[in-house]
């Protein structure tokens, strides 16, 4: 594919620098990429200088935590205005309430015998790339890989890290509608990330969409890298009957992972692809 509208670099839980992973994506075929990190910008300015040398289109990019039905949800923004007040805010309480939570994986994780956890974690981190962001559970998981605390990542999300378990700190996320109000503010255009990845019944599901178009979201993430075919097709029926506009990536973290940048299964030909909003720069569209 040409167009990757999810990823994520060493500026949140990527193992690639961000211009390391736009040359990745330019020698994959990629030409409009969004870099997407958790809750930081940080990665935007060194992306945009590697896409410009490599005559790539780079679009603002992020992907922001949120609430909404008891769920942590992920809503990604494209071609904002990184300089607006309300994002501006919100990335910097988000900064600090995910340094908050490492702090808290760590002594927890200490308490079961396993101390130094968010320096060991903070070095993985450093080693893949500088961040002044706080290390993210994979960094954690890598690191009790590192000190023999587990056999792989896999082991340390199933036994400690995942989804219930003791290193599942809750963060005070804020709230859906809060999020879309941050990104509308900053002229975003929205997209629902990977909707099939929350645990909600159908009946839910449904209504999280409607709340989120409600809150003013404009698109959602039909295609995430190699999902199953058929949850494609489950969300491109909804985006017809929403009346959405879709996105597609590959939300690619690292070589080796989920998929590759610019792999993911095909978007349905009839759905309206949100990329072609974007403004484009006339010299790069050229090309």
């Amino acid at each position: 594919m040409n167009v990757d509208l999810h990823c994520h670099s060493t500026a949140s839980d990527g193992a690639l620098a961000p211009a390391v992973l736009v040359a990745r994506a330019f020698e994959h075929g990629v030409r409009v990429l969004a870099l997407t990190d958790h809750d930081t910008l940080e990665g935007l300015d060194e992306a945009r200088s590697a896409a410009t040398a490599l005559g790539m289109q780079l679009v603002n990019g992020v992907e922001l935590s949120c609430t909404w039905g008891g769920a942590t949800i992920h809503v990604l923004g494209y071609g904002f205005d990184v300089t607006a007040p309300p994002l501006v805010q919100a990335i910097a309480e988000l900064r600090d309430g995910r340094w908050l939570r490492s702090e808290e994986i760590s002594r927890k994780l200490a308490l079961k015998g396993m101390p130094g956890a968010l320096e060991g974690a903070r070095q993985i981190q450093q080693e893949l790339g500088d961040s002044g962001n706080a290390p993210a559970r994979p960094h954690f998981a890598d690191w009790m890989v590192r000190e023999g605390f587990v056999k792989d990542r896999a082991e340390a999300f199933r036994k400690w890290l995942g989804a219930g378990k003791l290193g599942d700190v809750k963060q005070h996320w804020p709230t859906l509608e809060e999020t879309v109000g941050t990104l509308r503010a900053a002229g975003a255009w929205i997209s629902l990330a990977h909707p099939w990845h929350y645990d909600f019944t159908r009946s839910k599901r449904r209504r999280l969409i409607a709340d989120y178009i409600q809150a003013g979201g404009h698109a959602i993430e039909v295609v995430n890298g190699h999902q199953p075919a058929e949850q494609v097709g489950s969300l491109a029926i909804l985006a017809r009957e929403f009346g959405l506009l879709v996105s597609a990536g590959s939300d690619f973290h690292g070589p080796g992972g989920w998929s590759e940048i610019g792999e993911y299964r095909p978007l349905p030909e009839d759905l309206p692809p949100l990329w072609c909003r974007f403004k484009h720069d006339p010299v790069i569209a050229a090309v």
